[in-house]
């Protein structure tokens, strides 16, 4: 029969008075640390259920065998107090553990245990890694060291320096931007009588001054960056002629103008490496499209394409040349036939060939036509200039005729859109 007072493991039935590890999910389960370190399972205990260490405070730790005979308790107060106090103040850490420890002991056994014995050597290592974090931002950050940091000098003469106000040593110009932005500071003196409300006050002073500094800074970056000093003393037409770069077309400028909300989050090189590689991808595409193009052809060389290419060219000028032929034909041949009704009405030499097929197909007399037409532009011409015109269009002209010499003057640029 089991003595009383003593407790017994239920897996094992081994003594575990002095350290036992009690379920608090199952009642009366309690294992020895060998069982529960092997996730020993019985009735309806699994290995997973919460647990309680139940320790009477004379568990030794590293074996009875160790220096000392620290208990287990000593042990928790001991890293609780380097946990507190740090390390090397020993004795706040002596006074924690108990009266019964010493400092050289709380030290010795510390260093012999934790750091030179086998938990050190698995948890410490070798070589200790630099743990300082560096918690400034990437370049142009709130926190960001470029903003204290000094741009190199400009490299212009002593007369452009004269010219703009710039001092190289303090690459700071005689009229800054926000020039009187000191005045923010200038005046404020940090007192001890100075109450919560007059503090806060003063650092928004100082918070507001820190904002225009990096507003000013901001701005000499993106003078540096799209070169706008060499560009103000006339400097940049000669770089721009010794390096010749693409023709920019009329697509690309549109889109320039409609991306250039992304110049405040891209520096000039990488927007213009942008673009380059846009450009880049347009030919590739291209070339792509020409290969499958030889590819349906029946083209799979090189030195075919070619061949292919000017036999095509050819085809296509033939073509060209017969369209045309044929279009001079019919018009000579239909020529005087057709302005035979307007050719002696006065008026006529003074309409171009469009004109004269309008009018022929209007049924409308020359002198009729260069009237209405002078009428528009004029009353057009008023309207751009802000003057407010009346029509004044002869009665001879009804909404149908109006409208086709509306549409005519529009599509030959006489007019613009927004006028028909």
């Amino acid at each position: 029969m089991a003595e009383l007072g003593k407790k017994y493991c239920v897996y094992c039935l081994a003594e575990v008075s002095p350290l036992r590890f009690r379920c608090t999910e199952c009642q009366d389960i309690e294992l020895c640390p060998e069982c529960f370190s092997a996730g020993a399972e019985i009735g309806h205990h699994r290995r997973y259920h919460g647990y309680q260490l139940v320790d009477g405070g004379r568990f030794t730790l590293w074996g009875p065998e160790a220096e000392g005979g620290w208990t287990s308790r000593e042990e928790q107060l001991l890293l609780d107090a380097i946990e507190q106090f740090g390390f090397g103040n020993w004795e706040d850490m002596a006074a924690h553990v108990g009266a019964s420890r010493t400092p050289q002991e709380v030290m010795e056994h510390y260093v012999s245990m934790y750091i030179h014995g086998n938990l050190g050597k698995a948890c410490i290592p070798d070589t200790i890694p630099n743990r300082v974090t560096d918690h400034t931002c990437p370049g142009g950050g709130p926190l960001s060291p470029s903003l204290t940091t000094p741009l190199p000098p400009l490299d212009i003469s002593v007369a452009e320096q004269q010219q703009l106000g710039y001092m190289p040593l303090r690459d700071d110009y005689e009229i800054e931007y926000d020039q009187e932005a000191e005045t923010l500071i200038s005046g404020l003196s940090v007192n001890y009588d100075d109450d919560d409300v007059e503090i806060e006050l003063k650092r928004a002073h100082v918070d507001m001054y820190v904002r225009k500094l990096r507003e000013r800074q901001r701005r000499k970056n993106i003078a540096r960056d799209y070169n706008l000093v060499p560009a103000f003393l006339g400097k940049d037409r000669k770089d721009k002629e010794k390096a010749a770069k693409r023709k920019v077309t009329k697509e690309e400028k549109e889109l320039r103008l409609k991306l250039r909300p992304l110049y405040q989050f891209m520096s000039c090189k990488e927007f213009d490496d942008l673009f380059e590689n846009m450009h880049k991808e347009k030919v590739l595409r291209a070339k792509i499209r020409e290969l499958q193009r030889y590819r349906r052809n029946g083209i799979t060389k090189l030195e075919e394409s070619a061949e292919y290419e000017a036999a095509r060219h050819k085809r296509e000028k033939r073509k060209e040349n017969r369209g045309l032929a044929a279009s001079k034909r019919a018009k000579d041949d239909g020529r005087d036939g057709e302005f035979a009704a307007i050719e002696h009405l006065p008026g006529f030499e003074l309409l171009s060939d469009r004109e004269k097929v309008l009018c022929s197909s209007l049924n409308l007399s020359p002198a009729r036509y260069v009237t209405a037409k002078t009428i528009i532009i004029k009353d057009h011409l008023q309207k751009r200039q802000g003057i407010p015109a009346k029509s004044r269009l002869p009665s001879y002209l009804d909404k149908v005729l109006k409208k086709r010499i509306l549409s005519f003057l529009t599509e030959s640029g006489w007019i613009s859109r927004d006028a028909a």
